[in-house]
């Protein structure tokens, strides 16, 4: 790990909290990171900012890299890929790419090119994301050790079989949006009555945090968790019975569903 170079092609959202995480938690040197993207003065801004080398097309970065990481559109991929497949050649090839699993890249990149397919999400920017691996793969077991170290740096490696990628990719991919809407309207709750914007949020995300890790260090059943906050005849299960009436849990599951049918 202390001689890999790691390569993004394409130089987005994901791809600079990946870039980001990487090397706040120190997996990682800054200047053993490659990256390129269609914007290039926009690139080197990035590059920059994040004391990595910007380079000038996705030739490039895999010339230079041990590691790339495919970072852009779904349909992108193709067009992106096809014209550099045989200095793919060696290298591990990981995908971040929604929707776009092993099969898929089976489909045109040359036989034997070493690829996985994986799903992260934002929070991997402050080492609290969520990656997960697909099963099906063809990393060698050095190549597949090294990117679970890499990326275990960022937050949590699971490792989940095609069948079932979507649905955990929709709660962890998606769930980061859905939560900070609960966030900020929890918060909007809190100003309604008087408390500062500011301490709203700081103290919203905490609970949030501080409630997934508990849930995590204990693996209690969430209902458990609620019902040892709810007091009977109290204040917290007047605001559940609220949230009930309102439909929040359906509402929760409407929004994986709706999801899942695209």
């Amino acid at each position: 790990m202390e001689k890999l170079t790691v390569g993004f092609i394409g130089f987005g959202n994901m791809a600079q909290a990946m870039a980001q995480g990487m090397i706040s938690k120190g997996a990682i040197e800054p200047g053993r990171i490659y990256a390129c993207a269609r914007n290039w003065d926009r690139l080197c801004d990035n590059a920059k900012h994040y004391g990595i080398h910007g380079c000038r097309n996705a030739k490039e970065v895999t010339e230079k890299s041990d590691i790339v990481i495919v970072a852009v559109k779904p349909y992108l991929v193709e067009e992106v890929l096809i014209p550099i497949l045989d200095t793919l050649k060696g290298k591990a090839v990981i995908s971040v790419a929604v929707n776009f699993p092993f099969e898929r890249y089976e489909e045109f990149l040359l036989p034997d090119t070493h690829h996985l397919s994986t799903l992260p999400n934002t929070p991997v920017a402050v080492g609290e994301g969520i990656i997960l691996f697909e099963e099906k793969h063809s990393l060698t077991e050095e190549e597949l050790r090294n990117v679970k170290e890499l990326f275990s740096a960022m937050g949590m490696v699971e490792t989940v079989d095609g069948k079932h990628l979507k649905a955990a990719g929709t709660i962890s991919g998606c769930g980061p949006a859905f939560t900070a809407m609960f966030i900020e309207a929890l918060s909007d709750g809190a100003v309604l009555h008087g408390l500062p914007r500011e301490l709203s949020y700081k103290l919203a995300s905490q609970m949030v945090a501080g409630t997934g890790k508990l849930q995590l260090a204990t693996g209690h059943h969430p209902g458990i968790m609620k019902d040892g906050v709810c007091s009977p005849g109290g204040t917290t299960i007047a605001g559940v019975a609220a949230m009930e009436r309102e439909g929040f849990r359906s509402a929760v599951i409407d929004a994986v569903d709706a999801v899942m049918k695209r």
